[in-house]
């Protein structure tokens, strides 16, 4: 039996682990790594400072790393694509968990923030499983190990509660928001906006006058934090967003939109 272990390790912050993280990272024998490339390099250096803070000195581990699958960034057809980098995510999973694991080991997989949220590591590996049962090839076992989502890290770093009283909140991405604030709700938290799509809703129409948190590079010593009318302070969102981006070669940002409060 070799065992996958799928840990939420935060949103950026070494220290945003939980204890049952902590444990995890002390029963892994092999960490698998995909590698982004030069630029990214600095969320493989979050992911070897927490290995260096939190697991036990003399706990033998490894590391292998593979190269990440390279991604479309403007598909014509935006599911399709991501069920082919996901194919080519499972094939460079199944050949380190054939290649890199003896039977009776442990892998784990450092998991940004949450892995059920907006994160396709669990599906990845309940297809590699499924496949090796179809099969009859070894064994896998897995465990998903929850982590701090970079929605609440965001919430934390405002100082503000996610939702208002009785209230729903939506958590959606900067795709579905292009099509429109939702019918019925307030408040949405948004992941994945390569778009800036906030700005459609700066000037105050249909869906009145809105308010927004943003951040960006959450719990590292990069973040940056911006909130206010969304009237007031969209360009600055924008400014910085993409100096941030021109400088460091990408950018991992979220937000809270929703609708202002009269008074």
């Amino acid at each position: 039996m070799k065992t996958i272990l799928i840990i939420g390790i935060g949103a950026g912050d070494p220290d945003y682990i939980t204890v049952q993280g902590v444990k995890a990272l002390n029963r892994v024998d092999v960490f698998f790594l995909m590698d982004k490339g030069r630029i990214k390099g600095k969320l493989r250096g979050v992911r070897e400072e927490i290995c260096r803070r939190h697991i036990a000195p003399g706990r033998a581990h490894r590391f292998v790393e593979a190269p990440s699958p390279p991604r479309d960034t403007a598909p014509a057809d935006y599911r399709a694509s991501v069920d082919e980098l996901n194919a080519a995510k499972q094939s460079v999973f199944e050949r380190m968990i054939a290649d890199e694991m003896k039977d009776g080991e442990t892998a784990g997989i450092l998991v940004w923030g949450d892995p059920m949220l907006y994160d396709s590591t669990i599906r990845n590996i309940e297809a590699i499983i499924a496949s090796d049962r179809n099969k009859g090839r070894h064994r896998i076992d897995n465990e998903v190990i929850p982590g701090i989502t970079a929605v609440q890290a965001l919430a934390a770093r405002h100082r503000i509660p996610l939702n208002r009283i009785a209230e729903p909140v939506l958590l959606t991405t900067g795709r579905k928001l292009a099509e429109g604030f939702p019918a019925g709700i307030d408040s949405a938290a948004v992941l994945l906006d390569g778009e800036d799509t906030y700005r459609r809703f700066a000037d105050a129409g249909i869906h009145g006058e809105m308010e927004i948190y943003w951040g960006a590079y959450l719990g590292t010593p990069d973040e940056i934090l911006i909130s206010g009318k969304l009237k007031d302070v969209a360009g600055e969102i924008h400014r910085r967003r993409t100096e941030a981006r021109q400088k460091n070669g990408w950018i991992m940002d979220t937000y809270l939109i929703r609708k202002a409060q009269d008074g």
